[in-house]
């Protein structure tokens, strides 16, 4: 197989890529660009590790090939934080304790993003439904919620 060039905007940065056909989006930001914050847990979608935010939608980036990003504008755990500031999201879950192993932790804060692009002001039932893509073996998920919850407050 023959490598093609990508184009995206990958946090605020244009890349050109080259990468087989048959890579995923998870793939190219590892290996490619050592973007190593999203992790691989399952590679079936069901886990949220691998969360990102494609185009201002999350996706899970172990099922979106590379070559489908062509184009896009992709933001990954690495680019929340600016001038060596965390992002309010990052912040809250630290201030939380909404992390323990921390292998979901970057899908989880990039959920929470999106949530909270698209709801500034969710109920507890809006934050679980918007973090049910993820997974945590660690936790039972109430410290996550309230970082979630503290989020809000914090950007609202």
């Amino acid at each position: 197989m023959s490598k093609q060039t990508i184009h995206m905007k990958i946090n605020g940065q244009p890349q050109e890529v080259a990468v087989e056909p048959h890579w995923t989006l998870l793939e190219t930001l590892r290996e490619q660009l050592a973007l190593t914050g999203s992790k691989e847990g399952c590679g079936t979608g069901d886990c949220g590790a691998c969360s990102i935010i494609v185009d201002g939608r999350l996706i899970t980036s172990c099922l979106m090939l590379a070559p489908e990003a062509d184009g896009s504008e992709v933001l990954t755990i690495e680019g929340l934080a600016r001038n060596g500031e965390l992002h309010p999201v990052q912040q809250s879950f630290i201030e939380a304790g909404g992390v323990q192993c921390g292998y979901c932790t970057p899908g989880m804060i990039m959920a929470t993003k999106a949530l909270l692009d698209h709801n500034s002001r969710p109920t507890l039932d809006d934050v679980r439904l918007g973090l049910a893509g993820n997974l945590c073996r660690c936790t039972g998920y109430a410290k996550i919620y309230e970082a979630v919850l503290a989020a809000a407050e914090r950007i609202g």
